[in-house]
């Protein structure tokens, strides 16, 4: 038994390596199904003529094919960055640089917390500049050759500086929010002593909580314009729907979403009796702003628009926000609590280069995305059940008010607008989506109660 612990104390890091292309040939071989069963499907099937013509077939089926080998591709190379940093030892570098730049400042060489930060923003810059390769490609050529890229207009002639300017506000907000956070949770874990994982735990939840509040005030708003609704028929149905079923609504906004894309969403957000319904303004018909050269038009009738709120009030309702957040929660409970009890695990560390010191930092990041990502990939499966689970729910709350026939028009011209691909393998759905496939969602919305 001694040498067997003794043989995974010495292999760490290629056991870490074996686990990770495992999960990745997993997922890339349900791709694999998915491709084969969207190529066969050249003919507009018989179950989706109620649901889209063959040219808006083809098209998303097209659609649907390209993203799908861009993210097998984009996949691939990061499986291949991962097992490079590892063997490599890049961890370690990326500490040692951070300890030569504090000490190159003339600052603490020995202040954990200072190092962790400096070693979280090189990685993090490291992250970004490795993959912004693929962000351009997605934005300017794939989303573009669909048509739903509104960077690249040609009327737009400031668009590569635009998408610049808000890859770069991304990443300082980024920073300034995740920097201090791991500050606060390095110097948890090192007070914490033996309650550490419950505090850590707190901290974080009332963290998470604290950024739902300030994210659709304050950074939402970085990015996106947000601006009342107008009064007119749609603000008065909407407060009349809200109002049918006390839901506590405060504001109602439409965020300009149609600078940067065409795809189109609605949610709800705040807290107790200061609700916030947002609504694309790609969403809405009346307030499409077609890009140039676009005939077609896109978006929800009014009826649509109230059927799409009255399923998101559906999640509201039933508390599926509130369910989902403590089922995260207690999921992150799981991962800190394997972190505590591995932390000072020495192996772990010298498989990564760290023969003489164990910073915290380092040991939180291999613990929580490399150790703990088997039971995470079961946990998002799990995750993905419940979720479609929701959403029949919140369909069927939305026919209750009697929004059903409005809800199912809405979901065939959304799916029209968006290029979503109606039709999947059924094992590589069950992994990958959170949502039930329209015609799913479609017939239970049929079915007699």
């Amino acid at each position: 038994m001694s040498n067997f612990v003794k043989f995974i104390e010495e292999n760490i890091l290629y056991e870490i390596l074996a686990v990770s292309w495992l999960l990745f040939l997993w997922k890339y071989y349900l791709n694999l199904r998915q491709r084969d069963f969207v190529t066969r499907l050249t003919d507009l099937p018989k179950s989706v003529e109620g649901l889209m013509t063959k040219d808006i077939y083809e098209k998303a089926r097209i659609y649907f094919l390209d993203k799908l080998a861009f993210n097998d591709f984009e996949s691939i190379f990061s499986e291949l960055c991962t097992m490079v940093y590892l063997l490599t030892l890049c961890y370690h570098r990326f500490w040692m640089w951070s300890v030569d730049t504090v000490k190159y400042c003339g600052l603490d060489d020995t202040n954990e917390i200072l190092i962790s930060a400096i070693c979280m923003f090189i990685i993090n810059t490291t992250y970004d500049i490795i993959f912004l390769p693929f962000k351009i490609y997605f934005t300017f050529i794939l989303e573009q050759k669909h048509g739903f890229n509104k960077e690249a207009r040609k009327s737009t002639f400031f668009t590569p500086l635009f998408f610049i300017k808000d890859q770069l506000l991304k990443f300082v907000v980024h920073e300034v929010i995740t920097i201090p956070l791991l500050c606060a949770v390095i110097w948890i874990i090192k007070n914490g002593e033996d309650y550490c994982f419950l505090y850590l735990w707190i901290f974080l939840i009332v963290a998470a909580l604290f950024l739902m509040i300030i994210y659709p005030e304050l950074i939402a708003p970085l990015f996106d314009k947000y601006t009342p609704l107008p009064n007119g028929d749609l603000k008065t149905k909407i407060e009349a729907l809200a109002a049918s079923i006390n839901y506590p609504l405060y504001k109602i906004f439409i965020v300009e979403n149609s600078k940067r894309s065409s795809h189109s969403n609605a949610y709800l957000y705040g807290f107790y009796k200061h609700k916030r319904i947002v609504l694309y303004d790609t969403l809405v018909e009346e307030y499409y702003k077609p890009a140039e050269g676009e005939i077609d038009t896109k978006g929800c009738t009014t009826d649509e628009v109230l059927a799409v709120l009255a399923h998101e009030l559906g999640h509201w309702n039933h508390s599926h926000t509130l369910k989902g957040f403590i089922l995260g929660q207690l999921h992150l409970l799981l991962n800190i609590f394997l972190y505590t009890k591995l932390e000072n695990y020495k192996p772990i560390f010298e498989a990564f280069g760290f023969v003489d010191v164990q910073p915290t930092f380092i040991g939180f990041i291999i613990i929580t995305m490399y150790i703990s990502n088997p039971p995470n990939v079961l946990f998002q499966y799990v995750t993905n059940i419940l979720a479609r689970r929701f959403e029949f729910e919140a369909d069927k709350f939305a026919k209750t008010l009697g929004h059903g026939q409005a809800l199912k028009s809405s979901l065939i011209k959304l799916h029209k607008d968006n290029l979503s691909y109606p039709l999947h393998d059924k094992l590589y759905s069950s992994w990958h989506h959170n949502h039930p496939q329209v015609l799913e969602r479609i017939e239970a919305i049929d079915k007699e109660d």
